[in-house]
């Protein structure tokens, strides 16, 4: 067994141990949308550099009481001071900061969940050079704040599933001025952000539409899928009433009669969307999840149907988010 295979086997259990801790310390910190950083939740340690400035202080002060060196002992004093300085003005760039985080809007799996973070000052000076993170991550977002002002700074993580995800910790850090000291908080947002299944890539055509209850001569035609109501196209008619298939099959520009009432209705089912999927539910949500936009794209009427679930047909945004809401969370 060689040396490093033996290394990898010690630093296995220590690495165990310190994700352990990691966990413990971080469940210990209060979830809240909104923290003010005091000396209670701010930490600094030394850099690399840092502590090669402390080392150099330490052989300078040993040199110079041992050679009794008057200049040594100004040169000395003189970077200790500068280190002392420094480690004010560090901790006082995060010290009394206050952090509001803004709603994350909702996002599909597998794309970024942008976090949008207001930094607001009560000091006079301007604070330089704050970072955030999501933590764990190496992706820094760095802004300066105003004096007695506020700056908006964003963070983003991707999530790789669908469902309802609460917002990962949080890190901000700064090193200003020397950068030999690290001054950082871990925050434990309270907020949520909604992912939705990813869409299929290439779907295939919308299922046909449904014979609306009721209608009785609706079940008597064949079963097409068209949607009755159709008339010549009027300028200033909305594109989403344009039934493109019939302009590509007539050459002819036709608009769908908002006043008639569609014979059919189009239903997004799972039932139907699991075909060629058996087994594989999250496929299924994800070709719904493209119809579910498709069918807005081209302005149409469209249901949802899910195990236990079923929306009403209609449109617009807020059917749309409805709609992918319940993928979600299905």
């Amino acid at each position: 067994m060689t040396l490093r295979m033996q290394a990898r086997e010690w630093l296995h259990p220590v690495a165990a141990i310190r994700k352990r801790f990691q966990a413990w310390w971080q469940s210990r910190l209060p979830l809240r949308d909104t923290t003010t950083l005091t000396q209670r939740n701010v930490y600094i340690l030394p850099t690399r550099p840092g502590l090669m400035l402390g080392l150099t202080v330490m052989t300078l002060l040993l040199a110079s009481i041992n050679y009794q060196l008057n200049l040594g002992y100004v040169l000395t004093f003189l970077l200790m001071g500068c280190a002392v300085v420094g480690i004010h003005v560090c901790h006082g760039t995060l010290r009394g900061l206050t952090m509001n985080l803004i709603a994350p809007d909702a996002c599909f799996a597998g794309d970024n969940a942008t976090i949008g973070i207001n930094l607001v000052s009560p000091s006079r000076s301007i604070r330089y050079g704050i970072g955030l993170a999501v933590l764990g991550t190496q992706h820094w977002s760095w802004a300066d704040v105003p004096a007695q002002g506020s700056t908006k700074v964003q963070v983003a993580f991707q999530p790789v599933q669908r469902g309802q995800y609460r917002v990962p910790p949080l890190t901000a850090e700064t090193r200003y001025p020397l950068g030999t000291f690290r001054v950082w908080t871990v925050w434990r947002p309270a907020a949520q952000v909604l992912v939705y299944p990813k869409p299929e890539a290439h779907p295939p055509p919308l299922p046909p539409g449904e014979p609306r209850a009721g209608g009785a001569a609706s079940l008597q035609r064949q079963h097409t899928g068209e949607f009755d109501g159709v008339r010549p196209y009027r300028r200033g008619d909305p594109l989403k009433l344009v039934v493109w298939k019939k302009a590509a099959k007539a050459d002819e520009l036709v608009s769908r009669d908002a006043q008639q009432v569609p014979r059919f209705e189009l239903w997004l089912d799972l039932a139907q969307a699991g075909s060629g999927h058996a087994g594989q539910p999250e496929q299924s949500l994800s070709r719904l999840c493209a119809w579910v936009l498709m069918a807005e794209r081209q302005g149409l009427h469209y249901g949802l149907r899910l195990h236990g679930l079923e929306i009403a047909p209609g449109s617009g945004e807020a059917h749309k988010r409805h709609c992918l809401q319940a993928l979600a969370l299905f």
